[in-house]
């Protein structure tokens, strides 16, 4: 679904932005949040009702990852420490290493996305975002903890 790609998309930049000013611990996020409810997304191809609607889903979508990413952001950072076996946290690339977060934080509490779709979202958020051939570290990482913690068919 596009509007769910937009969304992720928007969720990293955000998630990027705070990583890059050091302030994803920061406990005063909320600015953050009605920036994020206030940000128009370009659409085209659609009725003006349609695109505020979808406007609407984009922003409280990826409100909903940012904040539940930050939430949760030691567990979540423990987890990518696990699953990177040979990288630290630290060297992990800043766009790859939120795409990673968002990517966990969907795979932990959002049980209506198939934890395929999540890989595949986020496979293609880091070879749209990242260096050339990054997306094989996200795609290793999320399958590793996929194949180890999710019985998945």
């Amino acid at each position: 679904m596009k509007s769910r790609h937009l969304a992720r998309s928007l969720a990293m930049q955000t998630l990027y932005s705070l990583d890059f000013a050091h302030r994803l611990y920061d406990e005063q996020n909320n600015p953050v949040f009605e920036q994020l409810l206030g940000t128009e997304v370009a659409l085209a191809g659609i009725t003006e009702e349609e695109e505020n609607q979808l406007e609407a889903d984009i922003r409280y979508y990826s409100a909903f990852l940012i904040q539940g990413t930050i939430e949760n952001l030691e567990r979540i950072d423990s987890l990518i420490s696990e699953y990177s076996k040979n990288r630290s946290l630290d060297r992990i690339n800043m766009v790859d290493r939120n795409i990673l977060r968002i990517s966990l934080f969907s795979l932990l509490f959002c049980a209506d996305v198939h934890p395929h779709i999540v890989i595949d979202e986020a496979v293609k958020l880091s070879q749209e975002f990242s260096s050339d051939r990054n997306y094989k570290f996200v795609n290793g990482v999320l399958d590793s903890y996929v194949r180890k913690e999710i019985n998945d068919d």
